[in-house]
């Protein structure tokens, strides 16, 4: 399998964190995102979005993070990662929702600004931080894991952005139960540490 990879992209890291927890082994193909590698073919054909990660695991091309994290937990991850029933499936994808929503546009976002100089409202991503946050903490003062009471594919596409929301200039200390979820997940075997 081929993971199509840029380092510094949360996105990618939630599928190589995922990928060294669960065993699964992956050949990440570095992307040159500055150069614009992404926007033009072999790999714009693979995306049309011109966005990463893309996975290729022989003809099956999976595209978005979220959907790879769902495919590689479904196909390789065993039942510990993806649960055959449909609860179990629905609380795991609120939190990739949540992921996807919540936290791109405000601790994800906040970050591409101050780190990558991208043209978002920072404004708005820092003033959305604080409540994205806020619920997480909330149900983490509840929980040990996002889903299941145990480190399921919810957890690998929350935590990136929430351990690298300081790069965006978004403070974590006053959320205790985030920090001890984030010891939790790195205290597991198989760690892959962020980029």
């Amino acid at each position: 399998m081929k993971l199509y990879d840029a380092d510094a992209s949360g996105n990618c890291y939630k599928v190589r964190l995922f990928a060294a927890l669960a065993n699964i082994e992956l050949e990440t193909v570095a992307v040159d995102i500055p150069g614009g590698a992404h926007k033009r073919p072999p790999l714009s054909e693979l995306n049309p979005l011109g966005q990463l990660p893309v996975l290729e695991d022989g003809a099956q091309v999976v595209r978005d993070s979220q959907a790879i994290l769902v495919y590689l937990a479904g196909a390789y991850g065993g039942l510990a990662w993806w649960p055959a029933h449909p609860q179990g499936q629905a609380d795991i994808v609120q939190w990739l929702s949540f992921a996807a929503n919540e936290i791109q546009h405000s601790l994800c976002a906040a970050r591409l600004v101050r780190k990558f100089g991208y043209a978002l409202d920072q404004a708005a991503a820092l003033a959305k931080s604080p409540g994205v946050l806020a619920l997480l903490d909330k149900h983490l003062e509840r929980h040990d894991w996002l889903a299941l009471g145990r480190p399921t594919i919810a957890d690998c596409a929350v935590y990136p952005y929430v351990v690298l929301a300081p790069e965006g200039d978004v403070e974590l200390k006053p959320y205790n139960h985030v920090a001890r979820w984030i010891e939790r997940l790195e205290g597991l075997p198989g760690y892959l540490p962020k980029p």
